[in-house]
């Protein structure tokens, strides 16, 4: 679904490299701690919706038409902008360009929560996937993905039992969504778009 809004500046620079305090790099892991740790977000509580059921509202601040997701298989990413991972962006517009015929939608959702590395707006987020990576899979809202102030979908998606119930650890964590609304998989940012645990999820969901 091509994104609403067109280019308006000029072409955006390349992501910036996190700073190195924050410890985000193409290679590196998610901070060991959080992934172990249970979350004690309020927003955390077990949620029995399926994902693509819940009213979603697009980067343009429209509500996405459900009927995009209703019996797909969906992959939601947590994504940002002036991330190490940022590059990943590539990654998953050429799966979203490989398996959409096949039933896959690759959803965006920016958050800002994480060393404060999206912190546009959401025409400069637009444009800043398209100038850069040609981006025409559906961008969301800015929403906070952690905390009290969590999401209905991320409670969905961390309360659901391959969520684990524990907090996101950094931008571009996955989840993926089977056909029935229910979580098949979570991924954290090392394991990129193209990695063979991933592309082998997706064609078993597919082919569910």
């Amino acid at each position: 679904m091509p994104l609403a809004f067109a280019p308006r500046a000029r072409r955006v620079a390349a992501p910036l490299l996190c700073a190195l305090a924050l410890g985000c790099g193409a290679a590196d892991a998610t901070p060991a701690a959080t992934p172990s740790t249970p979350s004690k977000s309020a927003g955390a509580a077990v949620s029995t919706a399926a994902p693509q059921s819940l009213p979603l509202v697009a980067l343009s601040g429209q509500p996405l038409d459900n009927k995009l997701l209703e019996g797909k298989v969906v992959l939601f990413v947590n994504v940002a902008s002036q991330c190490g991972f940022t590059g990943q962006y590539k990654g998953l517009q050429k799966l979203s360009e490989d398996y959409a015929a096949r039933g896959l939608v690759v959803v965006g959702v920016p958050c800002n929560q994480f060393g404060a590395q999206e912190p546009g707006k959401p025409e400069e987020i637009a444009s800043f996937c398209q100038m850069n990576y040609g981006v025409t899979f559906p961008l969301l809202e800015k929403q906070e993905v952690n905390g009290g102030g969590r999401s209905a979908l991320y409670a969905a998606l961390v309360s659901s039992p391959a969520g684990g119930g524990k907090d996101i650890g950094w931008n571009f964590e996955k989840f993926l969504v089977g056909r029935d609304g229910k979580v098949v998989g979570r991924y954290p940012s090392r394991v990129a778009p193209d990695a063979a645990e991933l592309k082998t999820a997706i064609e078993a969901a597919l082919g569910a």
